[in-house]
C-alpha cells in the first residue's frame, strides 16, 4: 500500500526524460533564469570552491556591482536554492553567503563552457573570452 505523503511518479528516480527539441530548449531557456544576468555568474565565480564570503566581501570583490543589485542577485539565487544565507545573530548581524551542493555542481558545467569557448577560432575565442580586455583590467 502506498502512502499518501510519498511522492508517486511514473519514471524511476534518477532517469533523465526523453527530450524533444521543443522540451530541450525551454528547460535551457528555464535554466538560464536561474543563472542569467549580468551578475549572476560572477556571483557564482567568487563562491565557488566551496567558500563562504560575507555580504561585505561579495560587494568587494565585485567592483561595480551596488548593494541593491547585489542584494536582488543573491535573493534571486537564494530563492532558486543555488545560494544558502546563513544568519548569526550577533550584533552587528553577520551573513554569510554559499553554494549549496547543488550551486557547487554548476562549476564542472561553467568549466565546459569554457573548454568549448577556448576550441572557437582565435578570432572568435578572442572575442568571446574578451582575454585582451581582462588583461588590461
Amino acid at each position: 500500500m502506498t502512502r499518501t505523503h510519498e511522492k508517486v511518479t511514473d519514471r524511476p528516480p534518477g532517469k533523465r526524460p526523453d527530450y524533444t527539441a521543443e522540451l530541450a530548449a525551454r528547460g535551457i531557456e528555464n535554466v538560464l533564469q536561474v543563472i542569467g544576468g549580468r551578475w549572476k555568474l560572477v556571483i557564482l565565480f567568487q563562491l565557488f570552491g566551496g567558500k563562504t564570503l560575507r555580504f561585505s566581501e561579495l560587494e568587494r570583490a565585485i567592483p561595480g556591482i551596488s548593494q541593491k543589485m547585489l542584494i536582488q542577485q543573491l535573493r534571486q539565487l537564494e530563492k532558486d536554492e543555488v545560494v544558502t544565507r546563513t544568519v548569526h545573530p550577533e550584533v552587528p548581524p553577520r551573513v554569510e553567503y554559499r553554494l549549496t551542493d547543488w550551486g557547487q555542481s554548476l562549476c564542472p558545467a561553467l568549466d565546459s563552457l569554457l573548454i568549448w569557448a577556448e576550441a572557437a577560432s582565435a578570432k572568435k575565442r578572442e572575442a568571446l573570452l574578451n582575454l585582451d580586455k581582462a588583461d588590461s583590467e
